[in-house]
């Protein structure tokens, strides 16, 4: 049976959403404000909030407030248990591709 834990199931729901999987990209190596993120789309801001209420939960984006702005950064260390995970298959595919070119070969 596989079991897969909370906060893993957490970051797959949020970068299964493209505007989330975007914010995370315009996340990487700068800081930016809510109105910042949203200035980006063409949703309205309340509706980036929950996005990014969502990537919080999951533990993907951090917030702190600066002034009367929120400033979100990426927290990109949940997303090692997603590539560890994705990399489980990538041997399975390796290993499928292996045995393949071996069939290929010995077959007359």
């Amino acid at each position: 049976m596989v079991t897969q834990r909370p906060q893993q199931n957490a970051v797959f729901r949020a970068i299964a959403d493209p505007t989330r999987r975007k914010i995370l990209s315009l996340l990487r190596g700068q800081r930016l404000t809510v109105g910042e993120i949203a200035g980006h789309f063409h949703t309205s801001r309340p509706a980036i909030s929950k996005h990014l209420r969502m990537l919080r939960t999951a533990g993907l984006v951090t917030t702190r407030q600066r002034g009367t702005a929120h400033l979100c950064a990426l927290r990109a260390a949940p997303l090692r248990g997603i590539a560890q995970w994705l990399h489980d298959y990538e041997t399975l595919w390796d290993e499928s591709l292996r045995r393949l070119k071996t069939h290929i070969e010995e077959t007359p």
